[in-house]
């Protein structure tokens, strides 16, 4: 029998190379390629006959899974209405932004329910933890704390304690003494999350990883992780604004893209209840290069104020700075306003940016994105009772956007009385708002501004 030839694995997409190289060819990531380890078992081992599977039809009906509430009702939103037994849960973002945080205040929250839980840090001594905790007012809750980063010493523990639900912060500190690699490598970082993810599923114990972030802004380590565990999260926040957004990415047990939104205080993050009513409650004096976009974040309407400055520029090249929205999806938006409407930007520097420190990724705010660009230009204001939402094509048309009745009835409890959408957007105009239809770019151009 040939010799088992080890192969090498980019940890960024899966790829697989019979030879090792600094950059993946498939997906262009650099230092991403590991070696894989042949099968040890080989061949010989395969061949041995098995147990059987048990098979069932399709139609055979099971029932839900049981959920557990923690009470705060922003963090139930994401996970899919609460809590789901022996699910492995993912949650990643910045340094700093409250990710220790906000699993304190929801240990807290589910011990007091009668959930068991315990919280172990392989980043913090226990005593840093209770500090936190007093400060939070979090020490009367009966949570279990333990300092730890040997990962066999950890699941002894929670063999032996079975709690509900366990805290692991952060993946990147675990150590599993068969890996002979450093904590927080490639190696160490798949084997202690799928050494995690079986016991969950195996003594039916939540388990929540905490996990660190790229530049890039991705969770770090191999991807295979986030394909390991059930639900991925990510805490996304500015650290000059109090807010913060709590997304679900992936959820085996719910809608995948739910948004959490809460709000940075003193006393630990609090939820917020109407995130719409937030992100327009600092809007001033009606003021050119502003619009309000009417968003679907989850299952969620978000309302959400666009800025925009246009002004001339003094480089070669213009200045095009965006915070909030991809900045491709401006440069396509400046391309749409300039070939078909003909309204050029050559010359000006422009600025972009979602107010409250809010990310959105929609492409039904191309409306609102263009007609902040076009309000800043021309020096007119909106009307500030207007929202806008609708997808541009590259042809200038306007692409009627889902969930445009929910989207209407968010806007009318806010306040606003008229909406300009896409010709042919599904509404039956029962929200109480005087639509606008608009069939292109250059329509709703001339009739706002005059131009085009």
């Amino acid at each position: 029998m040939a010799k088992a030839s080890a192969s090498f694995t980019c940890t960024a997409c899966g790829a697989s190379f019979g030879k090792w190289s600094g950059k993946c060819d498939a997906c262009g990531a650099w230092n991403s390629i590991v070696e894989e380890a042949p099968l040890s078992a080989g061949p010989k081992a395969l061949g041995q006959r098995g147990r059987a599977i048990a098979l069932t039809n399709l139609d055979t009906e099971e029932p839900p899974p049981p959920r557990f509430s923690s009470g705060i009702e922003e963090l139930d939103r994401v996970l899919g209405g609460g809590l789901v037994p022996a699910s492995a849960i993912l949650v990643g973002g910045d340094p700093g932004i409250g990710k220790s945080t906000l699993l304190l205040q929801a240990t807290a929250s589910f011990a007091r329910r009668g959930l068991k839980c315990l919280y172990i840090s392989g980043e913090e001594a226990a005593a840093q933890v209770r500090m936190r905790a007093q400060r939070l007012g979090l020490t009367d809750a009966p949570v279990q704390l333990g300092a730890e980063t040997a990962l066999r010493d950890i699941l002894t523990t929670l063999d032996n304690e079975r709690p509900g639900l366990a805290i692991i912060d952060s993946i990147q500190t675990m150590w599993l003494d068969t890996v002979e690699a450093a904590p927080g490598s490639v190696s160490q970082v798949r084997a202690a999350a799928h050494e995690l993810v079986s016991f969950a599923k195996r003594r039916g114990v939540a388990i929540i990883l905490v996990g660190h972030v790229t530049k890039e802004g991705q969770i770090a380590g191999p991807r295979v992780v986030e394909h390991m565990v059930d639900t991925v999260l990510y805490f996304e926040g500015e650290r000059g604004h109090q807010f913060r957004i709590l997304r679900a990415v992936k959820n085996r047990f719910g809608p995948a893209d739910e948004i959490g939104v809460f709000e940075m205080t003193g006393n630990g993050l609090q939820e917020v209840i109407n995130p719409s009513a937030l992100f327009l409650s600092s809007r001033d004096a009606p003021a050119p290069g502003s619009a309000v976009f009417a968003g679907i974040e989850g299952s969620r309407p978000v309302l959400t104020e666009i800025q925009a400055l246009v002004a001339p520029s003094n480089l070669g090249t213009p200045r095009r700075t965006v915070v909030g929205l991809d900045s491709g999806r401006l440069s396509t938006i400046l391309a749409v306003l300039e070939a078909r409407v003909g309204i050029p930007f050559t010359g000006l520097d422009v600025f972009l940016n979602v107010a409250g420190g809010m990310r959105v990724t929609e492409p039904a705010a191309d409306l609102a994105v263009a007609a902040a660009l076009l309000s800043a230009r021309e020096d007119v204001a909106i009307p500030p009772d207007m929202v806008l939402f609708g997808e541009i094509s590259l042809s200038g048309a306007l692409r009627p956007a889902g969930q445009t009745e929910n989207r209407l009835k968010e806007a009318a409890k806010l306040g606003f009385t008229q909406a300009t959408i896409p010709k042919g957007s599904k509404s039956t105009g029962s929200a109480g708002i005087s639509l606008r239809e608009m069939a292109d770019l250059a329509a709703f151009t001339g009739e706002m501004f005059g131009a085009g």
